[in-house]
């Protein structure tokens, strides 16, 4: 079977971008800012993201552009004989299948509300408890929430079936250029409201002191976790669009481009928040509440809040669907490379077993909501498994593989990254892969585990 390919690099850094681009940029990225004392995490965070995510990203592209299969068979084609690297492809397989048992319950709270705010079911002078009441009587709602969790499974997978270029590439042009446009007219509204000046000096200007009353230790591990987590690293998500991309620019070039496009996204966000919090008085340190109980709140208290808060969640809505319908190209290519089947056979295969496999989270909030495990409900367990163990634990192995005399090697993967056109990675470089790396990583992976 001929392996498809990208039709424009534009469509490989759209494509990608969106895979990385998702509930990382513009749900989690800003809740932890606010926990994390402002404009020292953003500091530290883009640190790690130069020190870590490009390092990575370029590993993960390179194992997949050198392979050109998904993540089993390209670690097949590429480990030394006798070794069992491979056996990794089937953990980023169980990655993504686990990501999206969530994921698809909250990119269908994004979509949801993006209906309540465009058919007019959040009005403005609803009180707090109100606002409060709509989120969780949404999550407690198990048909609907079987509904919106469907819909996004299904129009995924439909969107996948028609091809790399024709589904995936095509939709997430329009939808990523979309999303680039909706977040700088949302940022110039919050950054114009009255009193929007707070908000952005505690986003942009870096104050140690607050810093030191959150811990600097824990503003630096929260950084370097976030760093991981918003670029989908470690489960092959990455790597399988390495096997689609040409050879004409240097994975380093290639890797900037992804990231800049997936930071500007996460800061911009922030401009989008926080000057609006600031503006209507509102505690930014209110954790993952702060997307569907205390931003509503502020829009609705906007003139024309209505129309301010349906362009927030549409964005919100092609924010975590092109994580989506990325990491559902992931399955269905698995499927196609491992088991011979044909794209619309592999997509009906994925479609109902994540359909199958999300109705435990979407029965979280309902009729198992009592169910928890250390104290943790259904979502929790899965986002811990794939935050905490699976991205650094996957991360760890690629970078292994790529720097190791028992892997691939350092010197396949440079010559590798160094193909084509753009930046390269210079040879010194390689002492911080093989032994900075894999220490940050351990690091965030015991830190992670102990929290």
């Amino acid at each position: 079977m001929k392996r498809e390919n990208f039709q424009s690099r534009l469509g490989f850094i759209l494509v990608s971008a969106g895979c990385a681009i998702g509930i990382g940029n513009v749900w989690r990225f800003p809740y932890v800012t606010g926990q994390s004392g402002g404009a020292v995490f953003v500091l530290f965070y883009l640190l790690f993201l130069i020190l870590l995510g490009a390092p990575v990203m370029s590993m993960e592209l390179a194992v997949g552009r050198a392979g050109r299969q998904s993540a089993r068979n390209a670690y097949w084609a590429l480990e030394p004989e006798g070794t069992q690297w491979h056996a990794h492809g089937w953990f980023c397989m169980a990655g993504c299948v686990i990501l999206m048992m969530y994921y698809t319950s909250v990119s269908g709270w994004m979509t949801a509300y993006f209906w309540k705010f465009l058919t007019g079911q959040m009005t403005p002078g609803m009180d707090d408890a109100a606002v409060a009441g709509t989120f969780n009587g949404l999550i407690s709602d198990l048909p609907q929430m079987i509904i919106w969790m469907g819909i996004t499974v299904g129009l995924g997978f439909l969107i996948c079936s028609f091809g790399l270029q024709k589904g995936v590439e095509a939709v997430s042009k329009y939808m990523m250029s979309a999303l680039l446009i909706l977040i700088v007219i949302l940022a110039v509204h919050s950054i114009s409201l009255p009193d929007s000046m707070e908000g952005l000096k505690f986003y942009l200007l870096p104050d140690w002191k607050r810093a030191q009353d959150v811990g600097v230790g824990k503003v630096i591990m929260a950084a370097m976790n976030q760093s991981f987590f918003t670029l989908s690293l470690g489960t092959g998500a990455m790597e399988i669009f390495g096997s689609y991309m040409s050879e004409e620019k240097t994975l380093r070039s290639e890797s900037r481009l992804i990231i800049a496009l997936d930071t500007f996204v996460a800061l911009v966000s922030g401009l989008i928040i926080f000057p609006a919090c600031s503006s209507f008085h509102i505690d930014v340190n209110q954790g993952p509440a702060l997307i569907f109980i205390t931003l509503p709140n502020v829009f609705l208290h906007m003139q024309a809040g209505r129309l301010w808060g349906t362009l927030f969640f549409l964005f919100m809505t092609f924010a975590s669907f092109s994580t989506v319908i990325a990491v559902f190209e992931n399955l269905i290519a698995n499927g196609m490379d491992n088991y011979g089947w044909s794209r619309k056979k592999s997509s009906m295969f994925w479609c109902i077993l994540i359909f199958a496999l999300s109705l435990p989270c979407v029965f979280g909030y309902s009729i198992w909501a009592d169910f928890a495990i250390a104290g943790k409900g259904i979502l929790d367990l899965e986002d811990f498994v794939v935050s905490n163990l699976l991205l650094p634990i996957g991360s760890l192995v690629f970078t292994l593989f790529c720097t190791s005399k028992k892997g691939w090697g350092f010197d396949r993967y440079l010559a590798e990254a160094n193909h084509g056109k753009g930046t390269k990675t210079p040879a010194w470089i390689r002492l911080w892969y093989s032994y900075g790396i894999p220490a940050l990583t351990i690091v965030i992976l015991v830190f992670g585990l102990i929290s």
